[in-house]
């Protein structure tokens, strides 16, 4: 059976792979996006202070987690575990 992913997995896998920085094609295919999908949660992480772009050259540009971005990490994971969303999902 095929669900939808919420908005919050979304985002935490988005937050999950800019970890350590990535462009917007990496996070995009990673994340299973959509390049509108993409473009929408970008612009509300990086309005949150979630993550920021990276500019190193011309045209390269990467995304970055921030401080805040890594906590809301970690926060999302332990409530998807104490509800055991993850584990039901995988059976």
């Amino acid at each position: 059976m095929n669900q939808r992913r919420s908005n919050i997995e979304i985002i935490s896998e988005m937050l999950r792979i800019g970890a350590t920085g990535a462009g917007k094609t990496k996070i995009m295919y990673s994340a299973n996006m959509s390049h509108s999908q993409i473009q929408k949660y970008l612009k509300f992480l990086i309005s949150q202070g979630l993550i920021h772009k990276v500019e190193f050259g011309n045209p390269s540009v990467a995304y970055r987690v921030t401080e805040k971005g890594h906590g809301l990490r970690k926060s999302i994971d332990l409530v998807l575990e104490v509800l055991n969303f993850k584990d039901s999902e995988e059976k």
